[in-house]
């Protein structure tokens, strides 16, 4: 079942779709100093929004993560799909991880990214607690998951924040799949 997403709240962040007058303050949240391609970011991620609403799927991208204090854009938070080979984790193959590189499978996965300045303040948890009561609550997703690399250690600690269990591949490849936080909905 496909949904556009609302606006989401919580105590001290607006979760809401981008805008075009974002792409002053993407810079300081994606770490790119190329105006055309901040640019590009937004258009597109407020095209694919609007595209994916029109067709009844699910509301896969970014969008923008503000403070309520002061109306800034701080961050990104999404749901986007994740095309990796899931199998050679212990949680996904019966906790017997495989010994060869598996074929890639497709989960939902989550993502956030924040402008230096605001990290280590709560704001990528709450932003991503909000997105995923959202999945789980409204889009009724199965598991949610996030990946990053062993050594950035903070986005691991938000997973742990989140709830998530945390997974390594033990096998070298592929190189970028390192470190899998998985978060299963109760229902």
């Amino acid at each position: 079942m496909g949904t556009a997403m609302p606006i989401l709240e919580t105590e001290r962040l607006i979760i809401r779709p981008f805008r075009l007058d974002d792409v002053d303050r993407i810079a300081q949240v994606r770490s790119v100093d190329d105006a055309d391609e901040n640019r590009r970011y937004i258009a597109g991620s407020i095209a694919s929004g609007e595209y994916l609403a029109s067709l009844g799927q699910p509301p896969y991208g970014d969008r923008a993560v503000v403070r309520k204090a002061d109306d800034r854009l701080i961050g990104a938070v999404g749901l986007v799909p994740c095309l990796m080979p899931f199998d050679q984790l212990g949680c996904f193959s019966s906790g017997h991880p495989p010994q060869t590189i598996q074929p890639n499978t497709t989960e939902v996965g989550l993502y956030w990214e924040l402008d230096p300045a605001y990290r280590r303040q709560g704001y990528a948890t709450e932003a991503a607690r909000a997105l995923i009561a959202f999945a789980f609550q409204t889009l009724r997703l199965k598991r949610i998951v996030a990946n990053t690399n062993y050594d950035n250690v903070a986005s691991q600690g938000v997973m742990r924040k989140l709830g998530m269990t945390i997974d390594h591949n033990l096998l070298p490849e592929p190189e970028w799949f390192q470190v899998v936080g998985i978060l299963e909905n109760d229902m």
